[in-house]
C-alpha cells in the first residue's frame, strides 16, 4: 500500500511544530500578555493570539484557538492546539474522527476497482 499516496491528498498543510523550551515570564507579565492575546483573539486576529498564548502556555486561549481552527475545517491546527492546552476531551474527539477517516481512505486504497 502507497501510504504516500494517501497523505498527499492533503496537500501541504502544517501539521505539528516542535518547541523545547518555554520563556520565562513572571505573574504580572503573563497576565499583561494573556489580556493583550484575549484583545487580539475578540478582534478577529487570531494568529497573533496564539503566538501569544503558545508563549505564556495560556491553556484557554488555546483552546480557544483550536476551537476556531475546528469552526474552520482545520483540524490539524486544532488538534495541535488541543495538545499543547491541554485540553484532551477536545483533543480525543478529533483524533477519533480523524482516525476513522484515515481508516476509511486506506479501506479505500485497499479494494480493488469495479471494472
Amino acid at each position: 500500500m502507497d501510504y504516500k499516496k494517501i497523505f498527499d491528498k492533503f496537500g501541504d498543510q502544517t501539521i505539528f511544530i516542535k518547541t523545547t523550551q518555554k520563556a520565562k515570564i513572571d505573574g504580572p507579565q503573563k497576565a499583561a500578555l494573556n489580556r493583550k492575546g484575549n484583545m487580539l483573539f475578540n478582534a478577529g486576529d487570531i494568529e497573533g493570539a496564539k503566538k501569544i498564548f503558545l508563549t505564556t502556555g495560556y491553556s484557554d486561549g488555546l483552546s480557544r484557538v483550536g476551537d476556531y481552527y475546528k469552526s474552520q475545517d482545520r483540524y490539524m491546527d486544532a488538534l495541535r492546539m488541543y495538545w499543547i492546552a491541554p485540553d484532551h476531551t477536545k483533543f480525543e474527539s478529533i483524533a477519533m474522527q480523524l482516525s476513522v477517516l484515515i481508516k476509511n481512505l486506506i479501506h479505500e486504497e485497499e479494494e480493488p476497482p469495479n471494472e
